[in-house]
């Protein structure tokens, strides 16, 4: 119920915060698929009670359900850190801080994954559009969507638009 969600949720601005980013649309209704889309298993198998343990609520609704974190809120969104990035549910390394750019769009963009195989590439028609999304090819987790053809100005022409939720840097080290 709604007075059971908000006491749950809890009040106040974190309440708020946590109420609009379980609001995020959501292109699934249940848990993510153990299969690829050619019917082989991924790699990291996981029940969704393991998931929901390991992961935060945030977390979960984005990587285990597909939505969408809120624009401009990430920690990488704006993030110069050089490194590698991982999928947060499974450490598969999936993007580098070299195909990283700044498309000003509001969520990490990169113009390429690290390997072709890193992650998954499956056709979303949900929302009344037809998008392309990207799952890390190691668990099938939620990763964000990518866009070609928008003029930015990167070897690919391509945009993965990835949920910083979705991703962990691991900075390079410098030796320091």
């Amino acid at each position: 119920s709604r007075r059971r969600k908000r006491i749950v949720m809890g009040s106040g601005w974190l309440g708020g915060l946590l109420r609009r980013t379980f609001a995020a649309m959501s292109t699934h209704t249940g848990p993510m698929p153990d299969t690829k889309t050619d019917g082989t298993p991924y790699p990291v198998v996981k029940t969704d009670e393991q998931w929901r343990a390991e992961l935060t609520p945030a977390e979960y609704a984005v990587l285990r359900q597909a939505g969408t974190e809120r624009a401009f809120v990430g920690e990488y969104t704006d993030t110069k850190t050089q490194g590698t990035y991982s999928c947060r549910a499974c450490d598969a390394v999936l993007f580098t801080s070299d195909t990283k750019f700044d498309s000003h769009c509001g969520w990490p963009s990169f113009w390429s994954p690290l390997a072709g195989d890193a992650v998954e590439l499956i056709e979303d028609r949900s929302l009344g559009m037809k998008r392309v999304e990207v799952r890390c090819s190691s668990c099938g987790s939620h990763l964000g969507h990518v866009f070609e053809g928008e003029g930015y100005g990167t070897p690919t022409d391509q945009r993965y638009c990835i949920n910083s939720i979705s991703i962990r840097l691991a900075p390079v080290d410098d030796g320091a």
